[in-house]
């Protein structure tokens, strides 16, 4: 992750995103750097658009987080429904009972 928020801080502080410039980046913040995984990301880096990636990563989350939590919701209501019938049931069973 540090070498993506590394491309990241370059990128916002409008310098170009390269090797040396990640590594320098890192070195800085004190983290060993392992020169193949620097030259994966700036492989991987070109010809994307950060900021247009940075949108969509920001609009994503929101979007899959909300589809979750709607579709958690509906079957705790179907569960309540049901109990609330059982109970029901129950209790008709109990007073018939009492009239033979």
């Amino acid at each position: 992750m540090e070498y993506i928020y590394a491309a990241l801080v370059l990128h916002n502080a409008g310098k170009e995103v390269t090797e040396e410039a990640v590594t320098a980046v890192l070195a800085a913040a004190g983290i060993e750097v392992e020169d193949s995984r620097v030259k994966a990301l700036i492989a991987a880096l070109d010809g994307v658009d950060i900021e247009e990636a940075v949108a969509k990563a920001a609009a994503a989350p929101v979007a899959a987080a909300a589809a979750p939590a709607a579709a958690a919701a509906a079957p705790v209501e179907e569960e309540v429904e049901e109990e609330e019938e059982e109970d029901e049931e129950g209790g008709m069973a109990g007073l018939g009972a009492l009239f033979g």
